[in-house]
């Protein structure tokens, strides 16, 4: 067999449209030693699938190792379920609690109770209550005196700069005055 006619068969065979006898011919072809180089790696396709000598027979605990695999599969794919809808019901228990407690805290709610009948003791109650907030009013301000001084020691200097400023001008005043007779002179 010349190459062109093994280059031939092997499109064929890659295409799909080899017969058996077409496939038996290169299996028989590529079985021999003498192949050309840039026919190596065809050789090596065919020697594979020309027996099962490279292929290893599963051992006879093969099908339950796959079936435990298997089984084992399908106990975490279980357990992930599990905690996914543990978490859902968990998510939906909390709503239902925030529903709950919203509708107890604003739509039971006790309002402002009268707590006197007699509108002279409130009144006095209100009073008292007024005085005190006063009493403790008057205590923070008492705290605040020091800062006042402050103000009044701020207008003792504002007052000193301003005869500072007008001693500075009347300076300024007599420098152009000597100035002017330097120049005259």
């Amino acid at each position: 067999m010349n190459q062109e006619e093994i280059k031939r068969l092997l499109e064929k065979y890659y295409n799909g449209e080899s017969t058996e006898a077409e496939e038996t011919l290169l299996k028989e072809f590529f079985s021999r030693e003498d192949i050309p180089d840039d026919l190596a790696e065809e050789r090596e396709i065919f020697r594979y699938f020309s027996g099962p000598e490279g292929i290893p027979e599963p051992s006879p605990e093969f099908e339950s190792r796959i079936i435990s695999a298997l089984d084992s599969v399908d106990r975490e794919s279980f357990k992930l379920r599990q905690r996914r809808m543990y978490g859902i019901l968990t998510g939906i228990a909390a709503g239902i609690a925030i529903l709950a407690g919203s509708y107890y805290f604003f739509l039971h709610k006790p309002g402002p109770r009268d707590t006197y009948s007699d509108p002279q003791i409130a009144y006095t109650e209100t009073m008292k209550i007024l005085y005190n907030v006063s009493v403790q009013l008057n205590n923070g301000t008492s705290a605040l005196k020091p800062v006042g001084k402050l103000n009044k020691s701020k207008g003792i200097l504002v007052e000193k700069m301003r005869k500072l400023d007008k001693f500075n001008r009347t300076v300024q005043v007599l420098d152009m005055i000597d100035n002017k007779k330097q120049n005259n002179n």
